[in-house]
C-alpha cells in the first residue's frame, strides 16, 4: 500500500511538472508584448514613462528609440511611428522627458552645461539615458545585443544631434529630422549653436573629430524653410539660416568641409523629403525615412 501512495505521489508531481513546466518556460521566454504598452524605468533618481509598440514583424533584430519634441508628447510620438516598427520589424520604444524633470536645458541641450551655462558633470548628462533605457528593454526582451537606432523631430532632433557631438551611445545610427538648431562643429559659436565656452576637453579638435565620425543622418523636410511658433528666432540660432531646412545643410556643409580639410572619417549623411514642413508623423512615414536610418 505505501509503495502504491508512493507511485501515485510521484505521479501526481510528475503530473503537476507536465502542467506547471509550459506556463514556467513562458514566463522565463516572456517579453514586450506585442502591440501598444508602456512602462515606467527608474534609473539615476529619475522616473522615465516609455511607450512601446511591437510589430507582428519584429524577431529582435532592431530596437527604434523615438525622441519626442517640445510638447513632450512621447505617446504620439509613439503611435505616430507604427508605421516605421510595421515597415523595419523594428520595437519602437518612446521614452517621455517631461519638462519637470528635464527642461530645455537638460533635454535640447542635453544637460551639458546648467541654466547659468556652466559645465556639468558627464553622470549628470541626460544622454546617458539612452543606452540605459535600451538596456532596459534589451534586459526585458532577454538579448543584450539587438541593434538599436534612434530618431528625434523637432527638439528631439535637437537632443540627438547634441548627443552625437558629445556621446558615443552604441547607435547603429542617429537620424536628427527636422532640429530647430543645431550645434555646429566650431569653437566660433556659443555653447548649444557651436563648441565655444565649453571646456577644453568637450571643444578640443579631438572632440570634434569625433563628432563628425559619428554616424549621424540630417533628415529634413524641404518645406521646413521659414519660422513658425516654435522656431528658435534668436540671434545665434538666426546665424545658422531662415529655416530648419537651411540651418540642417549650414552644418551639414560646414561638418564636411572641416572633414575634407583636416582629412578627419565623415560618417555623416543628409536626406532631404521633398514636400514636407515641420511635421514629424509625415517624416517618419515618408518612404526616404528608410534611408535616412539604414542606408549605407
Amino acid at each position: 500500500m505505501r509503495d502504491r501512495f508512493h507511485f501515485v505521489l510521484i505521479g501526481f508531481l510528475g503530473l503537476l511538472l507536465f502542467v506547471a513546466s509550459p506556463s514556467m518556460l513562458l514566463v522565463e521566454a516572456s517579453s514586450i508584448a506585442t502591440g501598444k504598452s508602456s512602462i515606467t524605468l527608474d534609473l539615476r533618481g529619475k522616473t522615465i514613462p516609455v511607450f512601446l509598440y511591437k510589430p507582428e514583424s519584429y524577431k529582435r533584430e532592431r530596437i527604434l528609440v523615438v525622441m519626442h519634441g517640445v510638447n513632450r508628447n512621447a505617446e504620439e510620438y509613439r503611435d505616430h511611428a507604427e508605421n516605421m516598427g510595421d515597415r523595419f520589424g523594428a520595437l519602437i520604444v518612446a521614452p517621455l522627458f517631461d519638462s519637470r524633470q528635464f527642461p530645455s536645458v537638460k533635454y535640447q541641450r542635453g544637460g551639458v552645461v546648467d541654466e547659468e551655462n556652466q559645465p556639468q558633470p558627464r553622470e549628470e548628462w541626460t544622454y546617458l539615458f539612452i543606452s540605459e533605457i535600451v538596456n532596459g528593454i534589451r534586459d526585458l526582451e532577454r538579448k543584450q545585443d539587438i541593434p538599436f537606432y534612434v530618431i528625434g523631430h523637432s527638439a528631439g532632433g535637437q537632443f540627438v544631434v547634441r548627443m552625437s557631438a558629445f556621446l558615443n551611445t552604441g547607435a547603429k545610427r542617429l537620424v536628427a529630422s527636422n532640429p530647430g538648431s543645431l550645434i555646429f562643429p566650431t569653437r566660433d559659436r556659443p555653447f548649444g549653436y557651436g563648441f565655444g565656452g565649453l571646456p577644453s576637453e568637450l571643444s578640443s579638435d579631438e572632440q570634434l573629430k569625433n563628432f563628425l565620425s559619428v554616424p549621424l543622418t540630417l533628415y529634413v523636410g524641404t518645406n521646413d524653410n521659414k519660422p513658425d511658433e516654435y522656431f528658435d528666432g534668436s540671434e545665434d540660432a538666426m546665424k545658422q539660416g531662415g529655416g530648419r531646412y537651411q540651418r540642417s545643410h549650414a552644418c551639414f556643409e560646414m561638418a564636411k568641409r572641416l572633414a575634407e580639410e583636416k582629412g578627419w572619417p565623415f560618417a555623416w549623411r543628409i536626406v532631404d523629403a521633398p514636400g514636407i514642413g515641420h511635421d514629424h508623423e509625415r517624416m517618419f512615414n515618408h518612404e526616404l525615412c528608410e534611408q535616412a536610418l539604414f542606408a549605407d
